[in-house]
């Protein structure tokens, strides 16, 4: 007898997966573009400052003001705008979301302009209260950093507005599923920070040494005028797409109580992730000099995989979940979140692994130039390994959160936040005291008695093992969350344990590399060159042969002549 006819999926669901790839890849191509500059942005700041105190006041300066960002950017309208605004554009309901679009534009600039005041006439209390160990430099016979950091905060506190405001149009943006401006756009920010460097270094030529003080301001306000082109580059797209732009400040336009009843507990999420930064900053400043920038470098490459390819897929997915009815959760939303998990995974996983591994010679290879010498590289390597513990739950978060988002439970990101932030601030307390009295050692060098008596300390890497400890508290508290709301969702862990041993099994041969290139005499960078790509390369080969069909999401056509 015949099998009755199986259904058919709906055209949707069918395109879903290309879609999904397509747009999750769109976001990874821009911010991997704006990395890029970031990249050289790092090393400038490395070159000129490496871990100093000027080094620590310019991070501390773009730090404390980043509250506005972090509370009013592109998370929070993830939570509160878009959802609303996505499914508004896909019911045809144009001139509603354009309203609705104007409204919270308005408020968000009289917000932002109101905070923005506040801030630079209240700087030297902030900068007081956030980086208290800066009230210690004198006694400590170090740099005093806080006058500095007073004045470079009070420069890039605009900046933060007009940051805010890029993230509404990424906002309109991503709705339009138009991925690739608002990713690549902090690439302005990044170049005119670069440029201000550069151009003050050349006004100084010849001072020996440079005055690194008036460098640190150029940084800043070359950050100010970065976060406007951010603003400005995206905003004619955002403009065309809503068909004009109507500010106004009421309550009374549809959508607007609606958003902001989740805007405010995202707000309260992003608040508490937000206090956990100045947290950092409040525990770095009491180390010893260089202990933030030092941070400030290994989050440049921790936060890299999670930007690359933990927010580039949520933020293609968000609209796409925000569009389905949360009362009616489907079969394909789960199907998406599976999957979404597992492509996450099939690059963070070699990631974290390579970081733990080769995170000496990459940092060596991008960072050594200028002031920023081997016990700066050792220092950061160290940092980042302790980050590379948690970089895998971290990035997975970044998917949850998106889809209690999608779902209108905006409380659960919220909470389980408030518990990482508790708990990798107690074990920070707890730990970084003991590695703050470990002198950086010069690895693969001789040893000197400059390495004994080195002013860098290992004191920030306690503070990057207790955020990767946090980060598996929130993972497993936001995973056990969503499987209760998501019916037969299942973490694809024995997919991810694939990819570990995939990940640990190319790594011994370019290890091999490694020491044959040390024993050899290569050049370090030769070394570094050769390891990383050689491991790169096994990892993408094998899951070719293997056939992952994480690899097929990433790179399309190459991956499906495999099959």
């Amino acid at each position: 007898m015949d099998s009755p006819p199986k259904p058919r999926p709906s055209a949707s669901a069918q395109a879903a997966p290309h879609g999904q790839a397509r747009g999750g890849n769109l976001v990874a191509i821009g911010i991997l573009g704006s990395r890029f500059f970031g990249y050289f942005r790092e090393l400038a700041l490395a070159h000129f400052f490496a871990n100093s105190a000027f080094g620590d006041a310019f991070r501390a300066a773009l730090r404390i003001p980043n509250a506005l960002q972090n509370l009013l950017g592109e998370g929070t309208l993830s939570a509160s705008f878009i959802p609303i605004y996505s499914r508004w554009i896909a019911q045809g309901r144009r001139r509603e979301a354009g309203r609705f679009a104007g409204a919270i534009f308005g408020l968000l600039l009289a917000t932002t302009a109101v905070l923005v005041l506040l801030g630079i006439f209240f700087a030297e209390p902030l900068v007081t209260l956030v980086a208290r160990g800066f009230r210690d430099d004198l006694l400590k016979g170090g740099i005093d950093r806080l006058p500095m950091t007073v004045r470079a905060t009070r420069i890039v506190f605009p900046m933060t507005g007009f940051v805010v405001l890029a993230a509404w149009t990424l906002g309109i943006l991503n709705s339009h599923r138009r991925f690739l401006l608002p990713y690549l756009a902090p690439a302005a920010w990044n170049a005119a920070i670069i440029t201000a460097l550069l151009l003050a270094a050349r006004s100084t030529r010849g001072q020996n040494p440079l005055d690194l003080e008036n460098l640190l301001y150029a940084a800043c306000w070359g950050a100010l005028i970065g976060g406007l082109l951010q603003f400005l580059v995206q905003l004619p797209l955002a403009l065309k797409l809503l068909g004009g732009l109507r500010p106004s400040l009421s309550l009374k336009v549809a959508g607007v109580r609606q958003a902001l009843s989740s805007f405010a507990p995202v707000v309260a999420g992003r608040g508490v992730i937000q206090i956990g930064s100045y947290v950092d900053i409040f525990l770095a400043s009491t180390l010893a000099q260089g202990a933030i920038s030092a941070l400030g470098t290994s989050q440049f490459l921790y936060i890299l995989p999670i930007s690359l390819f933990g927010m580039s897929v949520a933020a293609a997915e968000l609209p796409e979940l925000s569009r389905q009815d949360p009362d009616q959760i489907s079969q394909e939303l789960r199907q998406r979140i599976e999957s979404s998990l597992a492509r996450v995974a099939f690059m963070v996983v070699p990631t974290a692994v390579g970081y733990l591994a080769f995170g000496w010679l990459l940092v060596f290879g991008l960072f050594r130039t200028g002031r920023f010498g081997l016990d700066d590289t050792t220092l950061v390597y160290a940092v980042l390994a302790g980050y590379s513990v948690g970089l895998l739950p971290s990035t997975l978060s970044r998917l949850f959160q998106s889809s209690f988002y999608a779902l209108r439970r905006t409380r659960v990101p919220a909470f389980f936040a408030a518990s990482r932030v508790v708990l990798a601030a107690l074990l920070a307390w707890l730990w970084m005291g003991h590695f703050d009295q470990l002198a950086v050692p010069e690895f693969f060098s001789s040893a000197t008695p400059s390495t004994v008596e080195s002013t860098l300390r290992l004191g920030a890497v306690g503070l990057s093992l207790a955020s990767a400890v946090g980060a598996w508290m929130e993972f497993a508290g936001l995973r056990r969350a969503l499987v209760a709301s998501v019916a037969d969702l299942r973490i694809p862990w024995g997919r991810i344990l694939r990819m570990f041993l995939l990940a640990t099994l190319c790594a011994l041969p370019a290890a091999g590399l490694w020491k044959l290139g040390h024993q050899g005499h290569w050049p370090p960078r030769l070394i570094a060159l050769t390891v990383l790509t050689t491991y790169a390369g096994l990892y993408l080969t094998l899951a070719y042969r293997l056939r992952f069909p994480e690899l097929q999401s990433w790179f399309g056509r190459l991956a499906r002549r495999s099959k």
